[in-house]
This record gives structure tokens, C-alpha cells and sequence, in this order.
């Protein structure tokens, strides 16, 4: 479809009566997502000091054993249990001392005990490590009342990680524990994919900076800073993000100049049916195709997906509330295809504060804070009364969205519903 077709026809053909009466399911969207979508190709070496949050391409095998030799657990004496004669109490002379990053090379042999310290190697003949707060020291001997099980207070060598063992594979992300076993199973530089290039786009001629000059009409956009804020968390490269034109032709400029260097471009607004909502029109005239177009949720309805060349599209509705939850469902489950990454949002079961009166037909999403735990030991939900889509400032007291069955009109308190905690990184 040209420029001139597009503005001159009805609409994209998503527009249609069929395409508005075919909503699909939310797991349904997120089957396509995972079942369309595959991780940007490319992927760079690391350093170890450098990978945190990003996206593991190769699986990480460990370069040796860990620990890589026995060592103590903790401060005391290593000694040769099969010493100990009759039943006690024994006196041991202090043979040697051994701090940790050396190593003893002459064996314990016999009725003698060495000092050492934690994570200092074992010495030959020692299978065991007496406290030191269980033994009584006098100068060059130490009393010992207890006999020891062999092997006590021993990390042995290649208890935690076998040579070559997997550690992690491709598809996690870089957090802390991760950066740790990595440390651990010596792999300095990772294969990671590379940061996700990403442009937004925020439609709306009544949108203006927020804290701007605004007139009776226009509002502040709320957008732009929370996507990219989102976007921030996801650890992608926001190559570009503007204002969009409220018209077919800017728009269509827009989206082919952002599409041409961006994995993913994301949009808000002008995706319902309305006369002034370009964007799908847009997508259709840059031969854009559209993955889906509407799931049956409230908020949200309007949210699709595609690909406008070589990038993705994903559009969000305009209104922020409708923006942030159809992003934390879809936006991020389109960012984690796109990154490789294994890891899917998490909905857990949890239970209602009060009961819900609501009008069935669409999956509800409703922000909720979690507020405790019942009797049973299940986590608790508090919620308003409705899902107000036009009051941001609800957002910001919410934990995350519990998912309201479409074919339910009446829960009682303390149904069991799911629930989804927002996503902070």
C-alpha cells in the first residue's frame, strides 16, 4: 500500500469489523511473541567487569574445580584424626602454621596439629579442622577433649563446581549471583548479545514536556519519561526517541527513518479506530506486518505487535496506564525474545483483600498491592475498586497486576487469582 492508498482508504485492514471482533487471549499474544520472535543475531566478548545485566549467548563452564583444593572452612587446627589414641583428652604440639594462599609443604603426621586459617589449603596427612574455639592452647600445644569425625570443617575440592561443569547457560541474565559464579568458575570475558537497539516514538499533538508550558487543552507526557525509564531497566540503547506527527505522511517518515536502525520501535497512541489514530495506517503503507492487533484485557485492548522491516513494532495505547501495563505484560515479553533471554515473568497465585464486583468479557489487569499474609500462609492482595486507567498516581503504590478471569463477574474475598509483580530491571 503506497502513502496516497493509505490515506485515501479506510485503514490497514485492521481496522475492519472482522479484525476488531477477532480479539485473542493474552497467553495467546505471548505464544505469538515467543513463536514469531528470535534474538538479534549478534553477540561481542566481555570482560567479566563489564556484563552485568546483559544477556549470556554461550553457556559458562567452569575453567577448573571449586574449591580447586581442600581447604578449611574456618579458623583452627588441621590434624590426623587416625592419631588420636585411646579416648582422650589428647595434647598436640603446633607443628606449623598455614594462612590462607600458602600451602604446607610437609605432611601432618602423627599426634601434631598445624594452625590454620580459612580457606588455606589442607595439608597431606590432615583430614580434619578442630575450631579453635573447641580446643585449649598453652603455648606450643593445644588440648583437645573431643575426637573429631574425619573430614570436618573440610571444603573439599570440586564441591561446589566440577571442571568443565555447566554453570550457566545462554539466555541468563548477568545479575550479582550470576557475576559471582562466573568469578567462581573462573570466566573472565563472557559471550554476551549486544544491547538492543531501541527508538520510541510518542504520538499526541496535546502532549507537551512534563512541567512545560501547557494550554487549556494539552497535557504532560507522561510517556516518554516511563518508557524510558522501562526501557533504562531492561538494559537496551534507546537510539532515538521524538515526538511523533500527528499525520499519515510525518508519521510514515518517522517510522521508516526509526525502523531502519532500530531492533525494536515502540509507539504510543494512535492505534484504536478513531480518525486521527495513524500509526497502524503507517506501519501498513512502510509494508509492516502485524503479528496481532488487539488482545481482550482491560486495560489495554488496542496493543499490537509487528515488524515494519527488519525491526519489530510494538504499539502501545496512548494512555499511560494503558501504556505501563500493556508494556509490562507484552513489552517486556517482546524485549526478553528479542534479547534471548530463557527468563519469563513470573505470575504467582495470590489471594483477595475484599471482594470484586467487575463487567465480564475481558481479562481484567488490575494494579494491586500486595498487603501481607493470611492465615493459610497466602500472600494478600489490596486493590481500589475498579481499574481506573485515566490515575497514574495509583501506579506508583502497586506491587504489580492481578489477572481477573474475563468470564468472572463476582469473586469473594479471598479468591485466588493470579498475580504479576512489576518488573524493576
Amino acid at each position: 500500500m503506497t502513502i496516497h492508498q493509505a490515506m485515501t482508504s479506510p485503514g490497514c485492514g485492521c481496522d475492519s469489523q472482522d479484525m476488531l471482533h477477532a480479539l485473542i487471549g493474552i497467553d495467546e499474544a505471548l505464544a505469538r511473541i515467543a513463536g514469531h520472535v528470535a534474538p538479534v543475531g549478534r553477540t561481542e566478548a566481555l570482560s567479566l567487569d563489564h556484563a552485568f545485566g546483559r544477556i549470556l549467548a554461550q553457556p559458562v563452564r567452569s575453567r577448573s574445580m571449586a574449591p580447586a583444593f581442600d581447604n578449611a572452612a574456618m579458623d583452627g587446627y588441621a590434624i590426623a584424626t587416625s592419631a588420636l589414641t585411646g579416648a582422650g583428652p589428647w595434647v598436640l604440639p603446633v607443628v606449623a602454621r598455614v594462612p590462607a594462599g600458602q600451602a604446607l609443604t610437609t605432611p601432618v603426621a602423627g599426634a601434631v596439629a598445624a594452625r590454620i586459617f580459612t580457606g588455606a589449603p589442607i595439608p597431606d596427612g590432615a583430614d580434619a579442622v578442630v575450631m579453635q574455639e573447641e580446643v585449649q592452647r598453652d603455648g606450643d600445644v593445644i588440648h583437645l577433649s573431643r575426637r573429631p569425625e574425619s573430614g570436618l570443617n573440610i571444603r573439599r575440592a570440586g564441591s561446589d563446581m566440577a571442571s568443565g561443569a555447566t554453570v550457566l547457560d545462554k539466555g541468563q541474565r548477568l545479575g550479582p549471583r550470576e557475576i559471582a559464579a562466573c568469578a567462581a568458575a573462573g570466566a573472565g570475558i563472557l559471550r554476551v548479545r549486544r544491547r538492543l537497539r531501541v527508538a520510541l516514538l510518542v504520538t499526541g499533538d496535546e502532549v507537551r514536556r512534563a512541567g512545560g508550558a501547557r494550554e487549556a487543552a494539552q497535557i504532560w507526557d507522561v510517556n516518554t519519561p516511563m518508557l524510558t525509564a522501562s526501557l533504562a531497566a531492561a538494559d537496551v540503547d534507546i537510539i532515538a526517541s521524538a515526538h511523533g506527527a500527528d499525520n499519515l505522511a510525518g508519521l510514515v517518515r518517522q517510522l521508516g527513518d526509526m525502523a531502519a536502525q532500530a531492533d525494536l520501535v515502540i509507539t504510543t497512541g494512535g492505534i484504536s479506530v478513531g480518525e486521527e489514530d495513524h500509526v497502524k495506517p503507517a506501519v501498513s503503507a512502510l509494508g509492516g506486518e502485524i503479528l496481532f492487533s488487539g488482545v481482550a484485557i482491560k486495560p489495554g485492548k488496542p496493543v499490537s505487535v509487528g515488524r515494519i522491516g527488519k525491526a519489530h513494532w510494538l504499539g502501545l495505547p496512548g494512555n499511560p496506564v494503558s501504556a505501563f501495563v500493556t508494556w509490562q505484560v507484552f513489552g517486556l515479553a517482546l524485549v526478553r525474545a528479542l534479547s534471548g533471554e530463557e527468563l519469563a515473568p513470573s505470575r504467582r497465585h495470590v489471594v483477595t483483600s475484599g471482594p470484586i464486583r467487575r463487567k465480564p468479557g475481558r481479562c481484567e489487569l488490575r494494579p494491586a498491592t500486595l498487603a501481607g499474609f493470611d492465615a493459610h500462609g497466602r500472600e494478600i492482595v489490596s486493590f481500589e475498586d475498579a481499574t481506573h486507567s485515566a490515575r497514574v498516581g495509583l501506579l506508583s503504590r502497586a506491587d504489580g497486576l492481578m489477572f481477573l478471569p474475563a468470564d468472572a463477574e463476582c469473586l469473594p474475598a479471598g479468591a485466588l487469582v493470579e498475580f504479576q509483580p512489576f518488573c524493576q530491571s
